[in-house]
């Protein structure tokens, strides 16, 4: 059988929990009285939790002192984690289940690729920490998406080659990271905002019946 390294980002692809990040980040600009909008959000999407706040005080015009900043950014992070603590397998998004599901039969690689420095605890409040036979997340790399660094180190956990990799983002940070890597990059959201994928579907209850064999059967 046909191997591939099925790569999944996080938030707004196992789950949303990009509505959490909002508004903790939104309570966050207005403490500092800076507007914070979704348009802004859609920005921060596969982005560092340090330069997601440094473009919030850009957009703001604002300038804080270095300790403001780390407070500021624990205060962001406890607020998101309160939330996060709601989470629960409802939680996980419309045909991620099935789909991780359907590679695991198939015994193919699959493996998590986020920013996101909570990776673990959310898979694991979501009861599917044990589909990922590897984990990279923001504790692991040093260079934020679109350096495809989260990636490739997947592809090495998982031993498998980056050009036998297929990544499932919904920023164009992650569709970038992918694209530079040359790996075979699935846009999960509005294809305007997603154009440089290989291919965007609203969710993955969109995918045709036969797409995971589609997919092994891909090249970039």
């Amino acid at each position: 059988m046909i191997k591939k390294a099925f790569i999944f980002d996080l938030d707004g692809v196992v789950v949303d929990t990009a509505k959490f990040h909002f508004v903790a980040w939104q309570n966050l600009a207005s403490s500092l009285d800076i507007n914070f909008t979704e348009e802004e959000n859609e920005q921060l999407k596969g982005v560092s939790r340090v330069r997601s706040l440094e473009k919030i005080l850009e957009w703001g015009n604002k300038k804080i002192d270095k300790e403001t900043f780390e407070q500021k950014l624990i205060q962001k992070n406890e607020e998101y984690l309160k939330m996060v603590e709601t989470l629960d397998q409802k939680d996980i998004l419309p045909g991620v289940y099935d789909f991780l599901i359907h590679l695991k039969k198939q015994d193919q690689p699959i493996a998590l690729g986020s920013a996101s420095k909570n990776a673990r605890p959310i898979l694991k409040k979501l009861g599917i920490l044990n589909m990922f036979d590897a984990i990279v997340d923001g504790t692991d790399v040093s260079k934020a998406k679109p350096d495809p660094e989260v990636f490739l180190n997947a592809c090495k956990l998982l031993n498998m080659p980056s050009e036998n990799a297929i990544v499932f983002e919904d920023s164009i940070a992650g569709i970038q990271a992918a694209n530079i890597a040359g790996m075979i990059s699935i846009g999960l959201g509005e294809e305007k905002n997603l154009s440089e994928a290989d291919e965007v579907f609203r969710s993955f209850l969109d995918m045709p019946a036969d797409y995971q064999h589609q997919l092994l059967n891909k090249t970039k």
